[in-house]
């Protein structure tokens, strides 16, 4: 054995002694100044976070919720993986089902509140409110033998009264102002469809316009029906207004698509680390087939609107018109816990036919993820199209040769900018204190007998024309102490008086008085419609 092997040999034992009593010192010493021996617990791989919670629960020095501690960390979690992972709770989870399921259970009214009281707008076709006599213009005063007019009650809160369960009892008390009846329906709650389509008319001769807000699980067969009703009207052309549809279910667009597209076109596909790629292809010719499209798209045009742009877009069928999109191009797929709340994680990314992810980057957080629309805004985006950049790598080529980005929405072929004319200073303050509105409520209340007669929204509109509305606002306005200057009314009085008479339009024609009145001066619309009449695809 060598010297230095034989020194080992020696002061090894030595060593490992030294280090035995120096740990028994310190233990010794962290027992007396604690009281107690410090707890060592072990945690296994993978029940980690579970173990931990137990943890605390059982030896924290305080009372703990577990249930509430959960709620709080699920989220924080979802937070680090991307902005569209969420954790739902289950007083939320019915909601936001409703919206997709595209029907919630209620009396059926649309209301406004006037004056801290509950104005019915219109009843819904079919509905409870309607079948028990309930007539646009009544006050609802009580729910249940509860007042809610004048009460300051939140709107809210009347509609949670207002809800419930399928098949139950309410009873609803009215103030019918033209008769200065006091009544009491009795009404048994019912199943209330919501339209995610606003509006389907023709917008000039030959052109349809179809208003999709939302993709729910009844968009499709809306989608149809409007579609169907416009070519017995003559549509040879086609508009699909997508802008501030922020998405929903991914079927319908996927649908929808298909009746524009010929069989075996490719129209979206997905894939995720642990989801093989996916493909989604045209199935039959279907009732778009022969029609001319232009799809309209603006910076809230988000998820499964895009899909459907994007379809359009990369297999040369349409026109996509207006500012660029979202940009969101990931897929979520819903966990419903035992609990009754959900989780939605995302699963995959979806890809449009030429390859090309739409998806915008969200690795600085949630918050500049979605402060990316104000961004776009500051640097002019809205403003300019020059002023949006793609980065070349991300450059793909439709069959016909169109260029066309990836890398954070989609970019329409025809940009519009965003319309500031008539948006003074005066005109923020009064949109803001919401007057035109509300002046076209009171309006509309005070003159519904004479309103009533007409159903033709060109007559209505002229007829406001011709009693003036405008300068009677004007007056309201003043007398209220908004006061503008010559150079401001000058400006504004074109958006003010149409937006005058589109909102009472509305409550008397519903989005079928709106949207055409609103058209006079939606320049991405009538965009739309110049393309349309001079290009074919």
């Amino acid at each position: 054995m060598s010297g230095k092997n034989s020194r080992i040999a020696i002061w090894l034992p030595i060593v490992l002694a030294c280090c035995l009593v120096t740990g028994m010192f310190i233990g010794n010493l962290f027992k007396n100044n604690s009281g107690n021996q410090l707890p060592v617990k072990v945690f296994t791989r993978q029940n980690k976070l579970s173990s931990i919670l137990d943890f605390i629960e059982n030896n924290y020095v305080d009372s703990v919720n577990p249930d509430s501690m959960t709620e709080t960390i699920i989220p924080i979690l979802l937070e680090k993986l991307d902005p569209h992972s969420i954790y739902i709770p289950p007083r939320e989870l019915k909601e936001v089902n409703e919206t997709l399921r595209g029907n919630f259970d209620g009396i059926g009214v649309q209301f406004n509140m006037q004056n801290d009281t509950i104005l019915v707008i219109q009843t819904v076709k079919g509905g409870p409110s309607e079948k028990a006599g309930l007539l646009a213009g009544d006050r609802i005063i009580s729910v249940n033998g509860i007042p809610v007019a004048g009460v300051k009650m939140p709107e809210d809160s009347i509609v949670n009264r207002l809800r419930g369960e399928r098949d139950s009892d309410v009873k609803v008390g009215i103030y019918r102002k033209r008769t200065r009846e006091k009544l009491v329906y009795s009404l048994k709650r019912g199943i209330i469809p919501v339209s995610s389509i606003d509006v389907g008319y023709m917008a000039a001769p030959g052109i349809g316009y179809i208003k999709i807000t939302t993709f729910s699980q009844t968009t499709y067969p809306e989608f149809q029906e409007i579609l169907s009703k416009l070519k017995r009207s003559g549509c040879r052309k086609l508009i699909i207004d997508l802008r501030g549809n922020t998405g929903g279910i991914m079927d319908p667009a996927i649908r929808i698509a298909d009746d524009f597209l010929d069989k075996g076109q490719l129209i979206v596909y997905t894939k995720g680390r642990s989801r093989a790629r996916e493909e989604y292809r045209a199935t039959q010719e279907d009732s778009g087939k022969d029609l001319s499209l232009a799809i309209l798209i603006d910076e809230s045009s988000a998820s499964a609107s895009e899909i459907v742009a994007g379809a359009i877009q990369d297999n040369d069928r349409g026109w996509i018109i207006g500012r660029r999109s979202f940009g969101k191009g990931l897929v979520q797929e819903q966990a419903v816990l035992n609990d009754g709340s959900a989780l939605r994680l995302t699963t995959a990314r979806y890809y449009t036919p030429t390859g090309r992810s739409i998806q915008k980057p969200y690795t600085h957080g949630s918050d500049d993820y979605y402060h990316d629309i104000a961004q776009r805004y500051k640097k002019g985006e809205f403003m300019v199209a020059d002023s949006i950049h793609f980065n070349d790598s991300l450059k793909y080529n439709t069959p016909e040769g169109r260029i066309v980005y990836g890398g954070g929405g989609i970019m329409p072929d025809y940009f519009v900018p965003y319309d500031t004319s008539g948006i003074t200073p005066f005109f923020l303050k009064i949109n803001a204190a919401g007057l035109i509105y509300k002046y076209a409520l009171t309006y509309s209340d005070l003159h519904r007998d004479e309103l009533l007669a007409f159903n033709k929204v060109e007559e209505l509109a002229d007829y406001l024309d011709s009693k003036d509305v405008l300068g009677s606002f004007k007056a309201h306005i003043i007398a209220n102490g908004f006061n503008p200057s010559a150079f401001e009314w000058k400006e504004s009085r074109l958006i003010i008086r149409t937006q005058l008479k589109a909102y009472i339009a509305r409550n008397f024609m519903d989005n079928e008085g709106f949207y055409p009145i609103i058209q006079t001066i939606d320049n991405t619309l009538n965009k739309a419609i110049e393309v349309l009449r001079n290009k074919t695809p």
